[in-house]
């Protein structure tokens, strides 16, 4: 075990990689308990196919991907949130809007352009394709939506539990609504390269489930949601490199199976605590 990690991590790509997803996997696992209690998980899905779009356009027309997508994706959330204000069209509407668009835009370009080989590793995920500007990249970012998070921590945690009533004691709910929408944009984009567009928004949304099955306070569980994050990606990553399987793919898997282990536990305490109570 211990040769291979020796092994594993004398690559510098590996490195690289090792960084940005443990940045991505923190950023995701704090937005997304954010996300799923205010029943908006889905954003991460519809930015991602964006990105795709973005990225798509970007390889086209041989310009640098990642410059490209993070102002796209930024502007797509900002989008996203103006739709939903809507009365008329729901959350839900307005990401399947938007990320059928892109999507289908992405599509044409890569069709007309004969591109695929790069957006492959984009679609998802590759280690080998995280390079040193990428990496340095995404860590700037990464350690941006923590700051920004947490510093706003008792804001978001006002909105996410009940919108209404800070509205009504004068906090400007738009605002952190507008604050969590780009610090979900921003997340999407780091993850793309590790993650790919087609999976990160199951980083988002399953440490934040696991974690709910057997943490009832918000504090706690945020801080389950990142030490599974945290914790799935390494075993992913381990598992990707030992097998020879999608670093990516992996993760997911690692975190479907820590979200079904914590499915479990919750259903057999209940029912153990039920029987306690007759």
């Amino acid at each position: 075990m211990f040769d291979m990690l020796a092994e594993m991590f004398s690559y510098n790509f590996i490195i690289r990689a090792f960084i940005v997803g443990t940045l991505v996997s923190l950023c995701a696992a704090l937005l997304g308990v954010t996300l799923v209690l205010k029943r908006y998980s889905m954003i991460g899905d519809g930015l991602s196919h964006v990105g795709f779009g973005a990225l798509a356009v970007a390889a086209s027309l041989n310009l640098a991907p990642l410059e490209v997508a993070v102002p796209v994706i930024v502007a797509a959330a900002f989008l996203l949130l103006r739709l939903s204000e809507n009365s008329k069209i729901n959350g839900d509407a307005a990401i399947a809007i938007i990320s059928s668009t892109a999507l289908a835009v992405g599509v044409v370009f890569v069709s007309i352009s004969g591109v695929n080989t790069d957006l492959n590793s984009y679609l998802f995920g590759s280690i080998l394709a995280t390079t040193t500007a990428d990496a340095i990249m995404c860590a700037v970012l990464a350690v941006v939506v923590i700051i920004v998070f947490a510093l706003f921590y008792n804001n978001i945690f006002a909105v996410t539990f009940d919108e209404t009533f800070s509205k009504a004691t004068g906090l400007k709910t738009g605002v952190y609504n507008t604050v969590i929408a780009l610090l979900t944009a921003l997340t999407i984009v780091i993850g793309m390269r590790i993650m790919g567009t087609l999976l990160i928004s199951a980083l988002i949304i399953f440490p934040a489930l696991s974690s709910m099955r057997i943490c009832k306070k918000f504090k706690s569980v945020i801080i389950c949601s990142g030490v599974l994050s945290l914790c799935s990606f390494f075993v992913g990553m381990c598992t990707s490199y030992s097998l020879d399987t999608p670093t990516g793919a992996s993760v997911v898997i690692v975190n479907a199976a820590v979200f079904v282990i914590f499915w479990i536990i919750d259903i057999v305490y209940s029912k153990v605590k039920k029987q306690n109570k007759l």
